[in-house]
Protein backbone atom coordinates (compact mmCIF):
# COMPACT_ATOMS: atom_id res chain seq x y z
CA UNK A 1 0.00 0.00 0.00
CA UNK A 2 1.42 3.38 -1.00
CA UNK A 3 0.74 6.23 1.37
CA UNK A 4 0.65 9.84 0.24
CA UNK A 5 1.99 12.10 2.92
CA UNK A 6 2.94 15.73 3.16
CA UNK A 7 5.90 16.31 5.44
CA UNK A 8 6.13 19.77 6.95
CA UNK A 9 7.85 21.56 9.77
CA UNK A 10 5.59 22.44 12.69
CA UNK A 11 7.35 24.47 15.38
CA UNK A 12 4.36 24.16 17.71
CA UNK A 13 4.60 20.35 17.56
CA UNK A 14 8.37 20.50 18.05
CA UNK A 15 9.51 19.36 14.62
CA UNK A 16 8.26 17.52 11.59
CA UNK A 17 4.73 16.15 11.34
CA UNK A 18 3.01 13.99 8.76
CA UNK A 19 -0.30 15.06 7.25
CA UNK A 20 -2.29 12.45 5.36
CA UNK A 21 -3.95 13.87 2.26
CA UNK A 22 -7.04 11.62 2.18
CA UNK A 23 -8.75 9.06 4.43
CA UNK A 24 -7.55 6.33 2.05
CA UNK A 25 -3.96 7.29 2.90
CA UNK A 26 -4.43 6.47 6.58
CA UNK A 27 -2.88 3.31 8.04
CA UNK A 28 -5.28 0.37 8.22
CA UNK A 29 -5.02 0.10 12.02
CA UNK A 30 -4.41 2.49 14.91
CA UNK A 31 -0.82 3.46 15.57
CA UNK A 32 -1.03 2.14 19.14
CA UNK A 33 -2.01 -1.43 19.87
CA UNK A 34 -2.23 -1.56 23.67
CA UNK A 35 -4.43 0.66 25.91
CA UNK A 36 -2.67 2.88 28.41
CA UNK A 37 -4.33 1.13 31.34
CA UNK A 38 -0.90 -0.26 32.14
CA UNK A 39 0.31 3.24 33.12
CA UNK A 40 -3.08 4.73 34.10
CA UNK A 41 -2.79 7.95 32.09
CA UNK A 42 -6.50 8.78 32.45
CA UNK A 43 -6.00 9.80 36.08
CA UNK A 44 -4.25 13.05 35.17
CA UNK A 45 -6.54 14.10 32.31
CA UNK A 46 -7.73 17.75 32.49
CA UNK A 47 -9.80 17.76 29.28
CA UNK A 48 -11.92 14.95 27.85
CA UNK A 49 -13.23 14.47 24.33
CA UNK A 50 -16.99 14.57 23.76
CA UNK A 51 -18.35 13.33 20.43
CA UNK A 52 -21.36 15.06 18.86
CA UNK A 53 -22.86 12.09 17.04
CA UNK A 54 -25.02 14.41 14.91
CA UNK A 55 -21.80 15.72 13.31
CA UNK A 56 -19.91 12.40 13.21
CA UNK A 57 -19.48 10.81 9.76
CA UNK A 58 -18.10 7.48 11.07
CA UNK A 59 -14.84 8.03 9.20
CA UNK A 60 -12.89 6.53 12.17
CA UNK A 61 -10.00 8.98 11.84
CA UNK A 62 -10.26 9.59 15.60
CA UNK A 63 -9.96 5.85 16.25
CA UNK A 64 -6.95 5.51 13.97
CA UNK A 65 -5.03 8.43 15.47
CA UNK A 66 -5.71 7.81 19.17
CA UNK A 67 -2.30 7.01 20.72
CA UNK A 68 -3.89 5.22 23.69
CA UNK A 69 -6.44 3.01 21.91
CA UNK A 70 -9.05 4.92 23.94
CA UNK A 71 -11.65 5.01 21.17
CA UNK A 72 -13.80 1.96 20.50
CA UNK A 73 -16.45 1.44 17.84
CA UNK A 74 -19.86 0.39 19.18
CA UNK A 75 -22.28 -2.10 17.60
CA UNK A 76 -23.87 0.62 15.45
CA UNK A 77 -20.52 1.85 14.14
CA UNK A 78 -20.23 4.97 16.31
CA UNK A 79 -16.95 5.92 17.99
CA UNK A 80 -17.05 5.77 21.79
CA UNK A 81 -14.45 7.34 24.08
CA UNK A 82 -13.12 4.86 26.64
CA UNK A 83 -12.47 7.40 29.40
CA UNK A 84 -10.55 4.92 31.57
CA UNK A 85 -7.81 4.96 28.94
CA UNK A 86 -8.08 8.48 27.49
CA UNK A 87 -5.40 10.90 28.68
CA UNK A 88 -7.09 13.93 27.07
CA UNK A 89 -4.37 14.73 24.55
CA UNK A 90 -6.90 16.07 22.02
CA UNK A 91 -5.43 14.37 18.95
CA UNK A 92 -8.85 12.92 18.11
CA UNK A 93 -10.44 16.39 18.18
CA UNK A 94 -7.61 17.91 16.16
CA UNK A 95 -7.85 15.25 13.45
CA UNK A 96 -11.67 15.24 13.24
CA UNK A 97 -12.51 16.95 9.93
CA UNK A 98 -16.27 17.34 10.61
CA UNK A 99 -15.40 18.92 14.01
CA UNK A 100 -17.55 16.36 15.82
CA UNK A 101 -15.22 16.12 18.83
CA UNK A 102 -14.94 18.86 21.42
CA UNK A 103 -12.44 18.87 24.26
CA UNK A 104 -14.32 19.70 27.48
CA UNK A 105 -12.69 20.65 30.78
CA UNK A 106 -13.03 17.94 33.43
CA UNK A 107 -15.15 18.79 36.49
Amino acid sequence: MTTTRAEHHDAKAGGHTTAYETEEDLPEAPVASVPSDVIHTASWRTFRPVIALAKCTKCYVCWKFCPDVAIAIDGDGWPVIRLDYCKGCGICAEECKPLAIEMVKED
